[in-house]
């Protein structure tokens, strides 16, 4: 009788070589199944075949950011790039922090509910325009003539951008009445002058750019109002900056036509500005000569600061000088005193600005309060 054969699938397969077939079934499953150790992604688990994320951007309040938002880095960054001095660079540092520091507590005013007209952000958004204008970042090819806090020689500067003001410059410099430190006095008010007027022509074009918006947009009757009201405080800061420009101009005449006068209290043209407004304030007697006092400490802190203004730009030269011609260590040394120098300036200039803006709020309410 033939032996019969045996298939694959034969019901006479020996039950021990059946049990073999199994375990090594398993032990297949158990080497290429997906169960890789926990934290330990082998060549088929889901970290290994998903696709790679991209590397996360750096927080803007990382130590690699020189500021928490990252719009202002981006115009840090691009301000760097067009080479602007280390003493601009400086300047616009510290009005980018205080930017920063309003944007800040212009979020926490939203949180609460306490700017639902908006004026602050607009507010906000016209400060940065000026920023924009007065440092070249704007885009404009000639918005780059900015003034530099009179560290060069007068002569060497940019124009003063009206023909008044050269006329009166002009007048000032060949009437005999002033002396070298005057001159360089007199001239670091004719350029505060004319930053006040880009300042203000600034203002001026935002202002108008938002009223063609307003009149192109059909607002709600309840909200309508607001921003009515928004456009007459906006008229009304302009309304006072010329206020104010005319007064300097009036002031810059009479100083170039006679000189200084032994009733000259204060140097620096942002105090002057300061005290005239302040004379005009509703401040009582003792509040008056509590602001003076204050009003010399402010002039104190600009000095310093110009001081240091002054060392950077030296510094500046003369590491330019030793990365030329010195040796690696004298390189480094100046870099360091450099980059001392350059955080420094960048602080008290902050600082500096940080208390003309509280000085002038101090008069705005006392004249809120007249009003």
């Amino acid at each position: 009788m033939a032996t019969p054969r045996l298939g694959a699938g034969s019901r006479g397969l020996p039950q021990p070589q059946l049990l073999v077939l199994l375990l090594l079934l398993l032990v297949l499953l158990l080497l290429l199944g997906p169960w890789p150790a926990a934290g330990h992604g082998g060549k088929y688990s889901r970290e290994k075949n998903e696709p790679e994320l991209l590397p996360k951007r750096e927080p803007p309040n990382s130590p690699g950011g020189e500021f928490r938002m990252e719009k202002l880095n981006q115009l840090w960054e691009k301000a760097q790039r067009l080479q602007l001095s280390p003493v601009k660079l400086s300047e616009l540092h510290a009005d980018l922090k205080m930017q920063e520091r309003d944007e800040f507590a212009w979020k926490k005013l939203k949180a609460e509910g306490l700017d639902e007209g908006g004026e602050k952000q607009a507010k906000l958004t016209r400060n940065l325009s000026v920023i924009l204008a007065k440092y070249g970042l704007d885009g404009r090819k000639d918005a780059r003539a900015v003034s530099s806090n009179s560290l060069s020689d007068p002569a060497e500067e940019d124009s003063l951008e009206d023909p008044r003001l050269e006329k009166l410059w002009h007048k000032a410099k060949t009437s005999g009445k002033f002396s070298s430190e005057e001159l360089t006095k007199l001239w670091r008010e004719f350029q505060h002058h004319k930053e006040k007027v880009r300042e203000y022509n600034v203002l001026l074009e935002t202002l108008s750019r938002t009223e063609e918006i307003q009149e192109n947009v059909i607002s709600p009757l309840d909200v309508s109002h607001v921003k009515e009201d928004m456009l007459h405080s906006k008229h009304a800061e302009l309304k006072d900056r010329l206020r104010g420009i005319n007064q300097a101009y009036d002031r810059l005449r009479k100083v170039s036509h006679q000189g200084y006068g032994t009733e000259t209290e204060f140097e620096e043209p942002r105090v002057i500005d300061l005290w005239d407004l302040a004379k005009s304030s509703n401040f009582t007697e003792k509040e008056l000569e509590s602001f003076r006092e204050e009003l010399k400490h402010f002039e104190a802190k600009i000095e310093k600061h110009n001081h240091y203004q002054k060392q950077l730009e030296i510094s500046h030269q003369k590491l330019k000088h030793v990365e030329s011609f010195g040796d690696p260590e004298h390189v480094s040394r100046n870099k360091e005193k450099y980059a001392m120098l350059e955080e420094k300036t960048k602080e008290l200039g902050y600082k500096v600005k940080k208390h003309l803006q509280d000085l002038s709020g101090r008069i705005s309410r006392a004249r809120h309060n007249e009003l």
